[in-house]
């Protein structure tokens, strides 16, 4: 594992609120407080050089305001834009240049990015996007305390979820299109399950009802930095608390690669005949997980000054990017089966197939702290500030220290709530 914050000039020096890989070239896309969306090629780190470098590819300059949420399409076709005051803009790749399109600077050899729809319902900023599994559907979380999913095709609303009594931070669907979430500052979690209506000729119209509202399970759970685990079969109570950090969390993505078990499933907490892998972002820190163990596989601190954004996994699982409101990222780039042995989808179709994902029983939870003597800790110490005059970056530290930073303008940043 090599990495590190990469020395360029992603987004003028402003805050870089949201990044997404191409799910097949793997390009990454970021979006920052300079109202543009930027796409960059990466190439990896060699052995003079451990830390990835990014170089720029082209702009999409449409949005009036920071961009706060970025996602591209399953089938990477379409990307879509969340900003501030409630913008939400659709993006479609052409191939040729037959029409306008909205680039800056770009290369011929650059892809082109069209502006297809505008979607326009939301009052408030929007802060976070999901599309669904066939990319036919996109939920949008707002400071206007609503979620929204938009049929893509038609550019309209199909349903609007208001239960929130503030603003929606995190939405996920379902990859099995039987769920959807919202996460809330409300201090809520609601899981909404789909129950179709019947329309007209027959044809099903997809509609969420909430089935759940997850709280705070326990009064001494009071650390904002535990990650609660749920499983669909018993949502009342977490099948998992992972051990936390001292900030509070603010993204989870799991890699879209599926690995091999590397021991004996007996010890693990899920009896799945495959491993599967995940990043926690913390304000200030990043935990890799995988489902063999409780501990995590590695620990990066002391990444920048300002607060981690959003976090990113390439399309081939050997790639992890984080964005930071001090106006960087950093690329983490894995070796060849370092995080294990990918196997295929229909691999994981026969393992999975005829096997049912056993549940602990509440009374057998419990929260366990990891062991830091089995856990891989990433990191130098951390200057203890920044050195202005020739404007040198932080460099990984296990330390957390307390960083002088100023939210910029109208961001909202997560914090903990006694």
């Amino acid at each position: 594992m090599r990495g590190g914050t990469v020395q360029i000039n992603w987004h003028d020096t402003k805050p870089v609120l949201t990044l997404d890989f191409h799910p097949t070239s793997g390009s990454l896309a970021t979006g920052g407080a300079d109202f543009d969306i930027k796409l960059w090629l990466l190439s990896s780190g060699d052995a003079e050089k451990n830390v990835p470098s990014a170089s720029y590819q082209n702009s999409l300059s449409y949005h009036g305001s920071a961009v706060n949420a970025l996602r591209f399409s399953p089938c990477g076709d379409q990307l879509a834009s969340g900003a501030d005051g409630g913008e939400l803009i659709l993006w479609k790749l052409h191939s040729s240049d037959a029409s306008p399109v909205w680039k800056l600077h770009s290369s011929d050899a650059s892809p082109a990015w069209k502006v297809l729809k505008t979607l326009s319902f939301h009052r408030k900023d929007v802060l976070d996007l999901r599309w669904s599994a066939d990319g036919a559907f996109l939920i949008s979380g707002s400071v206007d305390n609503s979620c929204i999913i938009w049929d893509v095709n038609k550019g309209s609303v199909h349903q609007i979820l208001d239960a929130h009594f503030h603003y929606v931070q995190g939405v996920a669907f379902d990859p099995l299109a039987k769920y959807a979430a919202s996460l809330s500052s409300d201090r809520t979690c609601r899981i909404y399950v789909n129950k179709p209506q019947a329309k007209t000729k027959g044809i099903e119209k997809m509609n969420y009802v909430c089935q759940h509202v997850i709280t705070k399970v326990e009064p001494q759970m009071t650390e904002d930095s535990k990650v609660p685990i749920k499983s669909h079969q018993l949502l009342n109570l977490p099948a998992l608390l992972l051990p936390g950090a001292s900030k509070p969390v603010v993204a989870v993505c799991f890699c879209p690669v599926t690995f091999s078990l590397r021991g004996s499933t007996s010890s693990a907490f899920f009896k799945l005949p495959y491993c599967l892998i995940f990043a926690v972002a913390t304000l200030n820190s990043l935990y890799i997980y995988d489902t063999e163990s409780i501990q995590p596989i590695a620990i990066m601190a002391g990444l920048h000054y300002a607060a981690i954004t959003d976090i990113s996994w390439s399309p081939t699982g050997k790639c992890l990017a984080l964005s930071s409101q001090d106006g960087y990222c950093t690329l983490v780039e894995f070796d060849d089966n370092e995080l294990g042995s990918p196997i295929s989808l229909s691999e994981k179709k026969v393992l999975s197939n005829g096997n049912k994902i056993p549940l602990q029983k509440p009374e057998e939870m419990a929260t366990i702290e990891a062991a830091t003597n089995k856990t891989d800790i990433v990191g130098d110490s951390k200057k203890a500030e920044v050195q202005k005059s020739d404007g040198e970056q932080a460099s990984p530290s296990l330390v957390s220290t307390p960083v002088p930073n100023k939210p910029a303008k109208r961001r909202i940043t997560p914090m903990a709530i006694d």
